[in-house]
């Protein structure tokens, strides 16, 4: 009989001794590397491959930075970092076996590489690991709400994700903006939700939320625009096109052509056909969808940086990464547009 079923060596307990000095990007990643899958268990080449390429931990550089500026309990940012950063990577190895995408992160996905029972299983082991660190968070800091809230954010990212499977039509611009804001705002939202609830700073809720849902669509937007011109990683331009997922550019494409061809696009993406996806997408790049989508994208920009405007000065230092990020990455699309 084994003497354990654990899979990790690790102590089940709040840390106490993490290091206070040093780069936090460094100190954040020693940290979740601790608390990874461990014991020669068939979780940990998934979860080493999946983390060999960490991708930009926004929303663990947002909880620290939020942690900072807010006064905050630093032991206790640390767990809630991680757990919301755990959620995040769930999501994305569950978002890549549903759709299909074989790359990520310019790498096999995790699937692709080790099947999809295999990262079923890591993508729910993440979300398990997530409220044990949220649990860890509130037992530092005695903000014992941390749990509910941890569990709010992610069934707001399901619910998103949930109305981009719904295929009985394609959805309409409105429909669109509640998938994206659904499936995007809540973890960010959630970073600093959670460092505020440790810090005693709930006031500043409301205005991040209006923030991050402005800055998560605009985020959405700019991925749908860099999948169409085949800039976003995944194993083949438009895969969104092919798989029939919510796009911006496809909505606006679909919305410019005249009756008699939409009727004709629309039958063809109520279908599983492969088949003349290449004809839509030479005419979907032909249409000018992508410029409207960009002009969209900057609109959405420009709201979240309104939104910022009202913001206490800790949290306008908090949000500057993400902003700064999100600016780059409008500018480099503006340049592939034109």
């Amino acid at each position: 009989m084994p003497e354990s079923y654990f899979i990790s060596d690790k102590e089940y307990a709040p840390s106490k001794n993490f290091p206070n000095e040093g780069n936090p990007d460094y100190k954040f990643n020693l940290f979740l590397s601790s608390i990874l899958p461990s014991n020669n268990h068939p979780l940990v080449d998934a979860s080493t491959h999946h983390f060999s390429s960490k991708g930009k931990q926004l929303r663990a550089k947002l909880a620290l930075s939020a942690g900072d500026k807010f006064g905050a309990d630093s032991i206790a940012c640390i767990h809630w970092a991680a757990a919301v950063e755990l959620l995040h990577n769930a999501s994305l190895i569950h978002d890549d076996i549903c759709d299909g995408d074989s790359i990520r992160r310019n790498r096999a996905s995790v699937w692709a590489k080790y099947g999809r029972d295999i990262a079923l299983a890591l993508g729910d082991w993440m979300i398990a690991e997530a409220f044990e660190q949220a649990a860890k968070a509130a037992h530092i800091s005695g903000s014992f709400g941390l749990v509910s809230k941890l569990s709010t954010h992610m069934k707001s990212t399901i619910a998103g994700q949930a109305l981009e499977f719904e295929h009985s039509t394609y959805p309409d611009v409105d429909k669109y903006l509640r998938i994206s804001a659904g499936k995007t705002a809540p973890l960010f939202v959630a970073a600093i939700d959670g460092v505020a609830e440790i810090a005693g700073r709930t006031d500043l809720i409301e205005t991040i939320s209006h923030y991050f849902v402005a800055m998560g669509v605009c985020y959405q937007f700019a991925n749908d625009i860099q999948n169409i011109l085949g800039t976003d990683g995944a194993a083949s331009p438009s895969s969104d096109l092919k798989r029939r997922a919510p796009n911006a550019v496809i909505i606006y494409f679909r919305s410019s052509l005249e009756t008699a061809e939409q009727s004709l696009f629309d039958a063809w993406l109520a279908g599983n056909s492969k088949s003349k996806a290449n004809y839509w997408q030479r005419k979907m790049i032909d249409s000018g969808a992508i410029y409207t989508a960009a002009e969209e994208m900057n609109k959405l920009l420009r709201e979240a940086e309104g939104f910022s405007g009202n913001l206490p000065k800790e949290c306008i230092s908090v949000i500057a990464p993400i902003q700064k990020q999100l600016r780059h990455v409008c500018k480099q699309i503006g340049s592939a547009c034109h």
